[in-house]
């Protein structure tokens, strides 16, 4: 299944984003949790299919949810996967 999505980022908060179906916009995100992300700022659209990577979340999660519910809501990485981010660049860094 593919869907045109659109992304956008929250001003609150640094690496959350919500997907949503590009057609249906914002439509199905609940009111509370548009207070909590703050006002919406656009990022991108993107042809979204099961099978396109995503730099950390699987691209077949995302639909799901958006067939399920209305949207995605991609949570900013916990301190570990911060932790190993810098971990994999400092990595990269010394083997060039």
């Amino acid at each position: 299944m593919k869907r045109v999505c659109q992304i956008f980022r929250s001003p609150r908060k640094p690496e959350m984003y919500l997907y949503v179906d590009k057609a249906q916009g914002l439509a199905d995100v609940p009111e509370a949790l548009l207070a909590q992300f703050g006002e919406p700022q656009p990022v991108m659209v993107l042809a979204l299919d099961a099978s396109r990577k995503l730099a950390r979340v699987r691209a077949g999660e995302v639909l799901d949810a958006i067939a399920a519910q209305g949207f995605f809501l991609q949570m900013p990485p916990t301190d570990a996967e911060l932790r190993q981010r810098e971990s994999a660049r400092s990595r990269d860094q010394a083997s060039e």
